[in-house]
């Protein structure tokens, strides 16, 4: 249950100014912008100015799945209030129409006048029909008539047939047909196979997109009939997910039928090229039932999600250098022949792991790949969010259930767009002996935790691993994540009854080491932004500094406003979201939000706070959103190993320092890019100075 505010931090709240919030979609869409901006970096090697092109569109989609759709539902239903930034509704969302249609033209804009002309300069060129050779048109005539025509579907418009399911993120081909018998004009719609490639390679560093190829051929399927025209267009739909865990009898089997509807939802976006005929645009608006808002006139291809296939291309010329992560130090120093002793570290002290710095594969990976073979294990449990089915996480546990350890995996089957995956894999482990729960009613369990209990003949000891990242073993080499092994007696009975909570009855919400959602992580972090208060008060050193994804709890920012008026500075280092406006007289003026983002996505949450001088950091998983801290469970552990500390400390010297490039959010909520110094130099890239680090240290 969410954790109402006292009758003081009422009283404070009241006497805070009413338009102290930033909008959180606005605040997301400048997200979006920051991406961009990279994408339009000159500094960067192109095939990662395509990558940032191809994570705009993949993030557009999602923004409109999820925001967009859930707002238009609100709205329908009369259910949606004004936002804390004090804006209704429909000027939320006509606001979010406004943007969105200046981001994706100028998405569009930067990808055919800057990124696809460097290419070509590199070669690699995405061609037209026309501008191939006749050898690669018969080439593609094979290709399309062996590959592409046997699975195409056209689908005529007429009085016989109605017009059809359009699936949400598919790229379709809009194509006026003439009877040459009668004259008569008729529409067809064609969906370009998402089991292609999207960009057909027709030769060393030549490409054609697969609409094309498909457009070049249109005569083959509709024989007889006479090609009038082709349009290409995109609908995005609602595909958020609701279940009514309450009334599900099985949970597993409530969202497979939810998974199903997903698919049927309202469309929330209509992307077409800016060309196309006025009356198949009518026609299009008028079945799908969009509005004009809704519609995007871009410049084409539309899709560039499809620039993955570029970024993947084996031009290592054309990217930034590769990146490794190391073995952590800590584990290095206790190694057999060829891994290190996972246990035997743990045994001698905590370690404090930082992803991809330090590799996962030689860290939690092998923690569980050991525990699973190691006789002396008796138990592991794991909570599993999101990770794939050839993971190897999944994998140790299997193993782990068939050497005979009691083996419990708690799959959070609702983690957003893996619901398939991870309703798939969860039975692939209870085929093998695993025991699998899903969790509480009601919460989503997004805690990332490991337990293993072994026998390690003087006693058993629970060795932990608590992390602010996915048990993931591919993310994990492109997200940042800090992670905590450690076989502390504290720690491993907080996680042992938290377990217990999540797979039993237990009504156990006391911990020690741990603060934990939702009973715990918002009331703990204000107690310890309210005492950083008392010790300015006192004249003791006091500061706060929060690492997160996104700042949007209208509690925690109003705590974080009473410290600013008290003195106390502020850090905030955010990758997406900011609701807090820093900066303002009187309100936030000891407040300072910056964000970065790089070839890593900064993923990590952490939660420092000066103290008196005796300097508390806390890591997990829990960003400052209400989901997180009221329909989450969610965990953060208390760091206690000082030079630990310390590390966590100098990350924040580093991202806040002025030396380092950043984008720093402004009162207004607009976001200053600030990547040279007054003299023009280059600013320290935030990430590359973090593995120069690792480097010199390996």
């Amino acid at each position: 249950m969410p954790v109402p505010p006292s009758s003081s931090e009422r009283s404070d709240s009241q006497h805070l100014p009413g338009d102290r919030f930033l909008d959180r979609e606005d605040s997301w869409l400048a997200f979006n912008q920051r991406v961009l901006e990279l994408a339009e970096d000159t500094t960067l090697p192109i095939l990662e100015r395509a990558k940032f092109l191809a994570i705009f569109a993949s993030n557009m989609d999602e923004f409109f799945m999820v925001r967009v759709a859930g707002l238009k539902r609100r709205i329908a239903t009369g259910i949606a209030v004004p936002t804390p930034a004090g804006q209704k509704p429909r000027a939320v969302l006509e606001n979010i129409w406004r943007r969105a249609h200046e981001l994706q033209r100028e998405h569009a804009m930067v990808f055919r006048t800057e990124v696809l002309p460097e290419l070509q300069t590199h070669g690699i060129t995405l061609l037209d029909w026309a501008q191939l050779s006749d050898d690669e048109r018969r080439e593609l005539d094979r290709f399309f008539d062996e590959q592409v025509f046997p699975v195409l579907t056209p689908l005529a418009v007429d009085p016989s047939h109605p017009f059809p399911y359009i699936s949400g993120l598919s790229l379709n081909l809009a194509i006026v047909v003439r009877n040459p018998e009668t004259g008569v004009d008729l529409f067809a719609r064609v969906k370009v196979p998402p089991s292609l490639p999207r960009f057909v390679a027709v030769g060393p560093g030549r490409f054609v997109s697969l609409e094309r190829v498909i457009a070049a051929h249109l005569h083959e399927l509709f024989p007889g009939m006479d090609v009038v025209g082709h349009h290409y267009f995109r609908v995005t739909r609602n595909e958020d997910v609701e279940v009514e865990e309450d009334d599900a009898e099985n949970l597993l089997l409530a969202l497979e039928r939810e998974l199903l509807r997903r698919r049927f939802g309202p469309p929330v976006r209509l992307e077409v090229e800016e060309d196309i005929d006025p009356y198949v645009l009518e026609l299009l608006i008028d079945e799908l039932d969009v509005s004009p808002d809704e519609v995007f006139r871009i410049p084409g291809p539309l899709d560039l999600t499809g620039l993955w296939a570029f970024v993947n291309l084996d031009r290592d010329d054309l990217k930034q250098r590769k990146f490794v992560g190391r073995t952590s130090r800590q584990l290095a120093d206790v190694e057999t022949a060829s891994e290190p002793d996972i246990f035997a570290a743990v045994r001698e002290h905590d370690v404090l792991l930082h992803h991809p710095y330090d590799s996962f594969s030689t860290s939690v990976q092998l923690f569980l790949e050991q525990a699973a073979k190691d006789p002396n294990v008796l138990a592991i449990k794991q909570t599993l969010y999101r990770t794939s089915g050839d993971s190897p996480i999944v994998d140790a546990l299997i193993t782990a259930a068939q050497e005979g350890k009691q083996v419990l995996a708690l799959v959070e089957i609702k983690a957003r767009f893996d619901e398939q995956n991870n309703i798939e894999w969860s039975r692939k482990l209870e085929e093998a002996g695993v025991h699998v729960v899903y969790g509480l009613v009601g919460l989503k369990t997004h805690s990332k935790l490991s337990l293993v209990v072994r026998n390690d003949g003087d006693r058993l000891r629970r060795y932990c691993h608590i992390g602010t990242g996915n048990y993931h073993p591919k993310t994990a080499r492109l997200y940042e994540d800090f992670g905590l092994l450690t076989c502390s007696p504290e720690v491993g009975a907080d996680i042992s009854n938290l377990f217990n909570v999540l797979s039993g009855y237990s009504l156990n919400t006391d911990y020690r080491r741990l603060l934990v959602a939702p009973h715990s992580v918002r009331i703990g972090l204000i107690e310890r932004i309210d005492r950083e208060i008392e010790h300015a008060q006192q004249g003791r050193p006091a500061g706060i500094r929060i690492k997160c994804n996104a700042l949007v709890d209208e509690q925690v920012i109003d705590a974080l406003y009473r410290a600013d008026q008290a003195g106390v500075p502020v850090e905030i280092f955010v990758r997406g979201i900011c609701a807090l406006r820093p900066g303002v007289p009187g309100l936030s003026e000891h407040t300072r939000v910056v964000s970065i983002l790089g070839r890593f996505l900064e993923h990590s949450r952490a939660f420092c706070f000066v103290n008196g001088g005796d300097r508390e950091v806390w890591i997990g998983s829990a960003d400052m959103m209400h989901r997180n801290l009221d329909r989450r469970v969610e965990t953060l552990v208390r760091l206690t190993d000082a030079e630990q500390r310390a590390t966590v400390w100098e990350m924040f010297d580093l991202a806040m320092s002025p030396s380092t490039s950043s984008w720093h959010l402004q009162s207004d909520g607009q976001w200053l890019r600030r990547s040279c110094d007054a003299e023009g130099r280059p600013l320290a890239d935030y990430q590359e100075t973090l593995i120069a680090r690792t480097r010199r240290r390996s």
